[in-house]
């Protein structure tokens, strides 16, 4: 009898065919680079908490699940001719800093010795400067993929905060769905420990995540049950909440939100090929990434529910399967940034915005593709929602 697992490699091999192409033939390591860092664009110093399995060098940590958080920090330069958007690696090996993403330093730390060590990091910048992101990746992606993606994100959105990447045992495989989303769920504790870990220590600062993928199943169910255990808020300092290409069945995230009860932003992009995949295994369920800004009526339902939309549908990247527009777009991980800088979040509110850009989901909330261009470079007029 052919087990469960074999009938799932035939079906998604005929389903991921087009996408099989876009896939990685080697998994990326972080081989830490010898050469002089010195022409350059800049450095990203990346934290990190994973409930990935501890693994020799380069790969630190691999796909497989360990019952306790590891922590690591790293040090990721950029190239000095890195364009906004895209992700500049080599095939193989450490790579040239002048042309690549260079790791130049990882080192795994205790609990204590991060703790003290974020602290410092926090208290010796700017009042205005001591946020910290917390980034969830998604299915698929392996731990050097999710670093190097984190770094540029955080060179490109201009966060100068403390970037904490949350790393949960993805096996970094076409075929893995399945697994990876159990990892996912298996991840839910420790992310809630992590978050509480920040925020007892950023002071006055404050915490926003960005999750994409299936990183925001991950992120919604640990939202869910800090709500249930009494806080949702941490403590008043989360901020955003983003979800990057949402992987969630969207009757799933309506029974979610039901609990959450604060505002989330979600960027959605209708010709998302990964999340058609999803959409087709999971049963023709419609993920929420893939929801269109011309579908009014479920737009209306999820504002009502908390969710802000932003539609990257029109919105080109060099991603060849549109699910990873919010960091391969130069002009929405810019509006990222310019969003992170301002205090009240990423949401876009206010009449002005919906009289300005078009009647979407009623004026209320939301930013069609084409409009996004707008967003970036008027963000007086639309990112403080429409002072």
């Amino acid at each position: 009898m052919t087990s469960v697992a074999e009938r799932f490699r035939v079906f998604a091999l005929v389903l991921l065919a087009p996408l099989a192409l876009a896939a990685c033939a080697t998994p990326r390591t972080l081989v830490v680079s010898q050469a002089p860092a010195t022409d350059v664009a800049g450095k990203v110093e990346i934290y990190v908490a994973t409930t990935r399995q501890p693994a020799a060098e380069p790969v630190y940590f691999n796909g497989e699940r360990v019952t306790r958080l590891s922590f690591a920090r790293l040090d990721i330069t950029v190239p000095r001719n890195h364009k906004a958007g895209e992700l500049e690696l080599p095939d193989s090996g450490p790579g040239d800093p002048a042309k690549h993403f260079t790791a130049t330093h990882v080192q795994r730390l205790d609990l204590a010795p991060v703790i003290a060590d974020v602290r410092r990091e926090i208290m010796r910048r700017p009042p205005n400067q001591r946020d910290v992101l917390v980034f969830v990746h998604g299915y698929n992606t392996n731990f050097a993929d999710a670093a190097y993606r984190f770094a540029q994100i955080v060179y490109d959105s201009g966060f100068k905060g403390v970037p904490v990447l949350f790393s949960w045992p993805s096996r970094g495989e076409l075929l893995a769905y399945p697994y990876d989303r159990e990892s996912a769920y298996f991840s839910r504790d420790f992310l809630e420990a992590n978050l509480r870990g920040i925020t007892r220590d950023i002071g006055p600062g404050r915490m926003d995540i960005l999750a994409h993928s299936m990183g925001t199943i991950l992120t919604l169910e640990t939202l869910r049950q800090a709500t249930i255990r009494g806080d949702g808020t941490f403590g008043g300092k989360l901020r955003d909440v983003m979800l990057a290409a949402p992987d969630v069945d969207l009757d799933v995230f309506k029974t979610l939100m039901y609990v959450i009860r604060r505002p989330v932003t979600v960027f959605v992009s209708a010709d998302d090929r990964a999340l058609d995949f999803s959409r087709r295994f999971a049963g023709d369920k419609t993920r929420l990434g893939a929801v269109s800004a011309k579908d009014t009526e479920t737009i209306a339902d999820l504002e009502k529910r908390g969710a802000r939309i932003i539609d990257l549908s029109e919105i080109s990247s060099s991603d060849s399967l549109n699910h990873a527009k919010f960091a391969a777009s130069p002009r929405v991980v810019q509006l990222i940034g310019e969003r992170l800088r301002q205090d009240k979040g990423i949401g876009f509110a206010g009449p002005q915005f919906g009289d300005k850009l078009g009647d979407v989901a009623g004026g209320v909330v939301g930013a069609v593709g084409s409009t996004v261009g707008l967003v970036v470079t008027a963000p007086i007029t639309v990112l403080s929602g429409g002072r």
